[in-house]
């Protein structure tokens, strides 16, 4: 079997990727609804591909993988990557979990970071508000994570939040920086502890905090809800889209606090994410598929992260429903130091109606069943989805 094309489209935001064959057999990957930016860099890497076997993917990838990088430019190795474990399974007529080495659970706990209702303000009565509406939704989830902080509006509407100075208007990820108030520490407290005490035990709270604050304000906010007996802190110090890890900062948080602390969504391969994990810098690491590598990269990651005892919590919330299943066929083949994935919810919604290989309801009480159908499990209509294409797109499915 060879590779004979690779082609692009943006779809809904979404970059999608689709690589043909010699043998008719064809797979799909899906970035991030952020980044249609990265359509040109995708297809930058068509010549390198063509002519190789698709179901020899480690061998393909030593072909592209020295051109990504952390988020956003790991995305286009990655969904190559994912299209390829697609074609590899169509072709064995299996699952990919099947082929990263089977499945160890047949169902996955998810956590929700995506089904959002717009906040009436930033207090902790807003907060609570808020927590209620998102345990009443009908998939049940059983963790919530929720954005505070320099990860929200906290830090521009709430007055005199912070020293700093606000950024303003820029891409998704501007960073944002500032040493914290003792106002804004005591009011961000205070809005965690609003929704502690609606989840009760009931449903557990991981906080997507940053990046942005310095270490000492870091360190006084982990120590200040370790009694609330949270999930994780995300992202304080660095992460979404910093270039770079801040693995000795992240380890002295790390070792003064009982408060677990997360990072990693931004990085790419198993090299990077090296000092992370052998430092022990983390308590909870949350590499995506679509940024890092690929699928099997990840599970490579989280193999190592099981041996030095960090727990993994794939991110992934704009990945699309392509995304969904590839985090779907990984983590079913995780160690026990998986907790739950990031649900990715589609957007805008009509692409539930693109794609196929999903059942009606995904989440029931917190959890996702395994998919077992060849491939990812999952595939675009093209009827359906045609509609959606840009002109310059119109071959995609050609």
């Amino acid at each position: 079997m060879k590779i004979t094309d690779l082609k692009c489209a943006v779809i809904g935001n979404h970059p999608v990727v689709r690589i043909s064959t010699d043998e008719g057999i064809y797979g799909i990957g899906q970035a991030e609804f952020y980044k249609p930016f990265l359509k040109p860099q995708i297809l930058q890497l068509r010549e390198a591909i063509l002519g190789a076997d698709p179901t020899d993917v480690e061998r393909v990838m030593l072909r592209i993988r020295q051109r990504g990088g952390n988020k956003p430019f790991g995305s286009a190795v990655s969904v190559i990557e994912m299209a390829l474990w697609d074609i590899a399974g169509k072709a064995a007529n299996l699952p990919v979990h099947k082929l990263l080495g089977g499945k160890v659970r047949d169902k996955l706990r998810v956590y929700n970071g995506g089904i959002r209702f717009p906040l009436n303000g930033y207090r902790p009565e807003d907060y609570a508000d808020d927590m209620r509406k998102m345990m009443a939704l009908p998939e049940g989830f059983t963790m919530i994570k929720q954005p505070i902080a320099f990860h929200c509006a906290m830090k521009e509407v709430v007055p005199g939040y912070h020293y700093g100075e606000h950024a303003g208007a820029g891409p998704h990820g501007i960073l944002e920086r500032g040493k914290i108030t003792e106002k804004g520490l005591r009011h961000t407290i205070d809005c965690v502890e609003a929704m502690k005490e609606v989840a009760g035990e009931t449903v557990g709270i991981a906080l997507d905090c940053g990046p942005g604050w310095m270490f000492s304000d870091a360190l006084r906010f982990a120590r200040g809800v370790e009694h609330l007996d949270l999930l994780w802190l995300e992202d304080l110090i660095s992460g979404d889209y910093t270039p770079w890890s801040d693995t000795d900062l992240y380890r002295d948080l790390t070792t003064a606090t009982s408060s677990p602390i997360h990072t990693g969504e931004q990085i790419y391969l198993r090299n990077n994410y090296k000092p992370l994990i052998e430092a022990r810098a983390v308590d909870v690491i949350g590499p995506d598929p679509a940024d890092v590598g690929g699928l099997a990269e990840l599970k490579w990651i989280a193999e190592y992260a099981d041996l030095h005892g960090i727990m993994m919590a794939p991110h992934g919330t704009a990945n699309g429903l392509i995304g969904l299943a590839a985090l779907i066929q990984v983590s079913a083949t995780l160690p026990a130091n998986f907790i739950a994935f990031e649900y990715p919810i589609a957007v805008p919604e009509w692409w539930a109606e693109i794609v196929t290989g999903l059942p009606e309801t995904i989440v029931k009480d917190g959890f996702v069943d395994v998919l077992t159908a060849p491939g990812l499990g999952v595939d675009l209509i093209p009827e359906a989805a045609e509609r959606y294409l840009n002109d310059d797109d119109a071959d995609f499915f050609k």
